[in-house]
């Protein structure tokens, strides 16, 4: 039976690009890639079916109506209630070691739902003023910056990720991410010494 590995971060520590880094062959993983929906707009560099499925409200109260969604979140943002949710769409392979990114939350839904013997947090962290000099360099580069929802966001993780909350997935897999390649190297190792 496969593992469903579970990148876990506040915003811009990396997640996103730690996730690509790790589907590359060169790390001889093997993980299939599940991707998450959400109803918030598409940003810009964006694609769908990379970052995200990004659809609108509809057809995620359909998911819902259906008993498809295995956990959700909801955002009041400033531009209005995003969610965030993952679907039993059938990309969960028991058979495969699955990589994924989410939250406090939805890694503890995840983990009642398929199992704690299942379910492997890999939390990644990085200091606040790397985090937010990080986060201002991605709006500078968007046509439309959204320095408001970037700044919620932001103060939003010191509670989302406070201390108490990642003591609540019971792991030590904490990773740095000063260094990409350091950093999934070492993810890396972890998920192997999973999987073994």
């Amino acid at each position: 039976m496969g593992k469903i590995f579970c990148i876990l971060g506040k915003s811009s520590t990396g997640k996103d690009t730690v996730y690509r880094e790790l589907l590359k062959p060169k790390y001889k993983l093997d993980l299939a890639e599940y991707v998450s929906y959400t109803t918030r707009p598409m940003r810009d560099n964006e694609k769908e079916g990379r970052e995200y499925h990004f659809v609108d409200k509809i057809r995620y109260e359909d998911y819902k109506k259906d008993g498809k969604i295995i956990e959700e979140r909801c955002y009041d943002t400033v531009m209005g209630k995003w969610y965030y949710f993952t679907v039993n769409d059938g990309s969960f392979d028991t058979s495969k070691n699955i990589l994924l990114i989410g939250t406090v939350d939805s890694f503890l839904s995840m983990r009642d739902y398929f199992g704690e013997d299942r379910v492997v947090p890999l939390y990644i962290d990085i200091d606040d003023r790397t985090r937010l000099m990080r986060a201002i360099s991605r709006e500078d580069k968007r046509e439309k910056p959204q320095y408001k929802e970037m700044c919620r966001r932001f103060v939003a993780d010191s509670d989302d990720y406070s201390e108490d909350r990642i003591k609540m997935i019971k792991k030590d897999n904490r990773f740095i991410n000063a260094r990409l390649k350091k950093c999934v190297e070492e993810i890396s190792r972890c998920i192997s010494d999973n999987v073994t």
